[in-house]
């Protein structure tokens, strides 16, 4: 577990100049971490870069010039301890993204992505962000649970069916381990998933 004063070293393997550089500024400004990174342009610029100075962390668009070759790049660097991350903003075959320690997506916002890093670098444990670990639809669907909607509401206001409401739903409760409305109601207004005016009629 690396303590919470450590730098933490990251390298970004995109070939859009946007993206990684983006990315990168995310990561430089993250809450709490101390994130030094490098932007990676070419596979021959990751060679280097493992040669130079490997990283803790290696977030890797799966497309990185062709399919980036996560097995080889393991097994070229066995000895290397580096995290791999997908840094997904495209549909990719699930396939593809066996074997990454995690993935980021385009979606993400800046406490998700510093959340994934600290875990990653056993700074904070999976079960500690597991409160915080919604995804952007689960999120909506909180908001509007909280606010009184039955789930066909939910569904006609999110385009979706009634049975995906109601998995995500179950997938909602599985995470936050919440079983009732209030603990719900409390869970979004702390985290800022609604204001506390919207759900005064819920409480």
């Amino acid at each position: 577990m690396k303590p919470e004063d450590t730098v933490i070293y990251v390298a970004i393997a995109e070939s859009s100049a946007i993206v990684r550089g983006g990315l990168a500024s995310v990561l430089k400004h993250l809450e709490g971490l101390d994130v030094q990174t490098v932007e990676i342009s070419s596979k021959e610029g990751l060679q280097h870069c493992m040669e130079a100075r490997r990283p803790d962390i290696l977030i890797v668009n799966p497309q990185f010039e062709g399919w980036f070759d996560l097995e080889g790049f393991k097994s070229r660097y066995p000895e290397a301890d580096v995290k791999c991350v997908s840094l997904i903003y495209t549909v990719v075959d699930g396939n593809r993204l066996k074997g990454y320690d995690e993935s980021v997506d385009l979606f993400d916002d800046a406490g998700s992505l510093g959340r994934k890093i600290s875990v990653l670098m056993g700074i904070s444990s999976a079960e500690e962000s597991d409160a915080t670990s919604l995804s952007q639809r689960e999120k909506e669907i909180v908001g509007c649970v909280v606010r009184g909607m039955t789930n066909k509401e939910i569904a006609e206001k999110l385009f979706i069916s009634v049975h995906t409401v109601i998995t995500h739903r179950r997938n909602i409760t599985r995470k936050l381990q919440i079983h009732s409305a209030a603990g719900l109601t409390i869970y979004a207004i702390v985290n800022k998933l609604v204001e506390l005016s919207e759900v005064k009629m819920a409480l």
